[in-house]
């Protein structure tokens, strides 16, 4: 299968583009510098120039294709409506050409969608007052190009999709950790976050655009909900820094941006999504990473 690949080079898609070749696909990466688009054509994939901001170009691409995995997304989190808008427009254009044609599309979301407090599963809708609303409109539209002869498929990825590499979430809080000396969690730490693999996340992304059924969504949860207070507890001890609570008032105070996320209580199943694809996560949980010491390297512990 020839598959388009949005975000080949970022974080989830460097470890898909080769999880696909390795499957026996061909790869077509879009890169939007010269440092991704090198990236790219080192994984073995072929290099297509462009943006999200380009309808057109992105309607090209999949329109050639035999498949499309759509992983970009531009992390504004200063303008996340515009971000929204870039993301729905991009999956409009892909959609649109792969329209009657009964191929593959397969996008990216969040498990941060459901209810708080509560075990989100593949069947849930999302929570209309869920704070990721651009994701909530993603997945309808989605859901619309189902009914548009396109098969599409969600992935929602978990909060943190750590590895040796990985530069979301965690990373920001060990900074936050290390600039502040003590490692902080919000109120008692008991919510809950779920986690995956980097290599897991890419396995799944391939069987669900092998496998999946038209309007269908799948979980990249390896951990249904490690608890912030472990992630804190594990980042304070590498760090040699006290792990502290910090109020719920008080966390944007502390965390910044990062703070509304993690006071998050999101815990999400994955039952579904192994049954119906034979998805099976292999590789280490989060607190093992952590412990193995990769996300520390470099850095000199806070005395």
């Amino acid at each position: 299968m020839r598959v388009f690949v949005t975000g080949a080079s970022g974080w989830v898609g460097a470890a898909v583009v080769p999880e696909l070749i390795s499957a026996g696909h061909e790869v077509v990466g879009l890169a939007r510098s010269d440092a991704s688009a090198a990236a790219i054509a080192a994984a073995g994939a072929e290099v297509r120039r462009g943006d999200l901001d380009d309808p057109e170009g992105l309607r090209d691409a999949a329109a050639a294709a035999d498949g499309v995995i759509h992983l970009a997304f531009i992390h504004d989190f200063s303008d996340m409506d515009s971000s929204g808008r870039a993301d729905l427009r991009a999956i409009e254009a892909m959609g649109a050409a792969l329209a009657g044609s009964g191929r593959p599309l397969v996008n990216a979301s969040g498990t941060a969608l459901a209810q708080p407090g509560q075990l989100a599963t593949e069947d849930q809708a999302p929570d209309p007052n869920a704070s990721v609303t651009h994701r909530h409109r993603s997945e309808e539209m989605m859901i619309s190009l189902a009914s548009r002869g396109v098969r599409t498929a969600i992935v929602r990825l978990s909060p943190t999709v750590h590895g040796d590499g990985d530069h979301g979430f965690v990373p920001v809080l060990i900074d936050i950790a290390r600039e502040r000396g003590v490692s902080a969690h919000v109120g008692d730490g008991s919510n809950r976050w779920p986690a995956v693999h980097q290599v897991d996340a890419a396995t799944l992304f391939r069987l669900a655009l092998e496998k999946g059924t038209p309007g269908s969504r799948f979980h990249g949860v390896a951990e249904e909900g490690v608890s912030t207070r472990e992630i804190a507890a594990m980042i304070g001890r590498h760090l040699d820094v006290p792990v502290e609570s910090v109020a719920p008032e008080d966390a944007t105070e502390h965390f910044g941006w990062i703070g509304a996320f993690f006071a998050l209580d999101v815990p999400a199943s994955s039952a579904l999504t192994r049954e119906r694809l034979g998805w099976l996560p292999v590789q280490p949980g989060l607190i093992a990473d952590l412990e193995a010491g990769h996300y520390f390297r470099g850095a000199p512990a806070i005395a």
